[in-house]
């Protein structure tokens, strides 16, 4: 093992900088190897787009927000697109034998892939040919199988934290129902977490489908108490029994192409017209993902970058770094691939926020 190549795949989030820090600076000073930044995640490997990596190349980044190689949501090797035929329809090809062309010419013995599940259904695909991998669990979402947490997701649940404080004291002062829409896709974590550290009192999740007259209820009931306002927390993926997914956008040449959100404002309409009490919606959306990375994901970065040069340096290959029970180890990325950590039914926070009074629009 001589030479690792570094990409950060799919959407950005706190701490990727302090990733990749943490293996250039344990690759060079630890494990005496070379490290090479891959520009705009998968696309620099198709487009042949990299770079070495010294240590002055990630001084002073750990606090940095995003991603100082740049990240693309959109290019997959499997299927990318490489022109528009004459009906204006995308044309997509497997690229697959490109990538590893550019990445033998260039002589990298693995890449470390940062990403969440989208990155690495794509990095078990290169490892598949040949390619070897080592994965990084990262998204706000918090929905990588096989890791207790994923960094990112710490801070992501801070700054929506603080956003739905905000809302509160606007809610309180004008006497109205706030709905507060995060990301998340198909996962609640993010949700959860930050409505439960809130107080938000109906919270409202994709793995609990919610009925409108319990939400209506709710608001209703606050109100007769003399409670004249009430906070919904709303994950972009939460839907009612009897409904849809709202759906945003369709991105075509992605290959997660649905983009959910606008759930917060099809339930404030909804709510308004049931209740009659004033409502309002607020969709927090990127601002969830930017920012300088809070300590704890600082830390989990820097820990998660460091077993990644390990790994790398023991040939321990095609494997994702994950945080079990507080402890680190790594899973196949073949077990990670394609695959979603949702919130089970019975987890404890969705127990004991229940318990304090919380609705999760089920009437449970």
């Amino acid at each position: 093992m001589k030479r690792i190549g570094i990409l950060t795949g799919g959407g950005d989030c706190p701490g990727l900088n302090a990733v990749i820090r943490a293996v250039t600076k344990a690759a060079i000073n630890d494990f005496g190897l070379e490290a090479w930044g891959i520009e705009d995640g998968y696309l620099g490997l198709i487009r042949n787009r990299m770079k070495p990596l010294k240590l002055d190349s990630v001084s002073n980044i750990l606090t940095r927000g995003g991603t100082i190689l740049g990240t693309s949501n959109k290019a997959d090797p499997r299927r990318f697109k490489v022109s528009v035929d004459r009906d204006g329809n995308d044309v997509f090809e497997d690229v697959t034998d490109r990538v590893l062309e550019h990445a033998r010419a260039r002589e990298l013995d693995v890449v470390i892939c940062i990403g969440g599940d989208g990155t690495m259904s794509g990095a078990a695909h290169l490892a598949a040919h040949g390619l070897p991998c080592i994965g990084v669990p990262k998204t706000i979402d918090n929905d990588l199988m096989h890791t207790d947490i994923t960094f990112g997701f710490t801070t992501a649940v801070q700054t929506a934290t603080e956003a739905l404080d905000r809302i509160h004291t606007t809610a309180a002062s004008h006497h109205r129902v706030m709905l507060v829409e995060m990301m998340g896709r198909y996962a609640g974590w993010l949700t959860l977490h930050a409505g439960a550290a809130s107080g938000a009192d109906v919270i409202l999740i994709p793995e609990v489908l919610y009925r409108l007259e319990r939400i209506c209820e709710c608001c209703l009931k606050r109100s007769k108490r003399g409670k004249a306002f009430t906070i919904v927390a709303v994950a972009e993926g939460a839907r009612a029994v009897d409904g849809e997914y709202v759906v945003d956008r369709v991105v075509h040449d992605s290959p997660d192409p649905v983009r959910l959100g606008g759930v917060a404002e099809v339930l404030c309409e909804q709510i308004a017209a049931e209740t009659h009490l004033e409502c309002r919606a607020t969709i927090l959306g990127h601002v969830q993902r930017g920012g300088s990375p809070c300590a704890h994901d600082r830390v989990l970065a820097t820990l998660f970058g460091h077993a990644a040069a390990k790994a790398a340096e023991a040939g321990d290959i095609n494997r994702l770094v994950v945080m079990q029970q507080g402890k680190l180890t790594s899973v196949p990325l073949s077990e990670v691939a394609d695959q979603q950590r949702i919130v089970p039914p019975d987890d404890p926070l969705v127990a004991a926020c229940r318990a304090v009074g919380v609705s999760f629009g089920d009437g449970k």
